[in-house]
């Protein structure tokens, strides 16, 4: 299905990505992105703090890392501080950047085994597919992130991978 090489593809490119819109987002002020901005995660920072979240929750299950200390629904408000969002946000994709380094086929041919809260259950998946998931969520909600922050007038360069890459070589 998909290769450790994919992975950390994906991982450098979702990196790339996370500093760009940290950037723009750092050119605004606290106010601008905390505004309530009618996304599913309200504001920007609303979106960039559930996109860590996300991250945190599955690299607990694939990596070991401590759970958020949020639920799902109280995500968008799991770091308040931008300055620390952002630092928290740097170590996560360092970490995450090693822990690809890290993973081979076997590991993504394995399955996962954890408690879903979304799903009030035990679930089972293919690590593989759980990963695909992993960076389809992060690119879903960094999308909308990049439309709150187009909507500010904040410009990200290019986002689509095949332009994105070429300029981290």
């Amino acid at each position: 299905m998909i290769s450790p090489a994919y992975v950390r593809l994906m991982t450098d490119y979702n990196t790339e990505m996370n500093r760009r819109l940290y950037d723009a987002a750092g050119r605004l002020s606290d106010a601008e992105r905390k505004v309530d901005r009618g996304a599913f995660w309200k504001s920007i920072h609303g979106t960039l703090t559930h996109i860590l979240w996300g991250d945190t929750q599955w690299m607990s299950r694939f990596d070991g890392w401590p759970k958020p200390e949020v639920g799902i629904k109280q995500s968008a408000e799991m770091v308040g501080d931008f300055a620390h969002l952002r630092a928290r946000r740097e170590k996560a994709d360092a970490d995450i950047s090693a822990w690809a380094r890290r993973i081979d086929d076997a590991w993504l041919a394995g399955d996962l085994v954890w408690f879903s809260g979304a799903a009030n259950r035990e679930m089972r998946r293919q690590k593989a597919k759980l990963v695909v998931h992993f960076f389809n969520h992060q690119t879903h909600h960094r999308g909308q992130a990049h439309a709150l922050l187009t909507s500010f007038g904040q410009d990200t360069g290019d986002t689509d991978l095949f332009l994105v890459v070429p300029e981290m070589a």
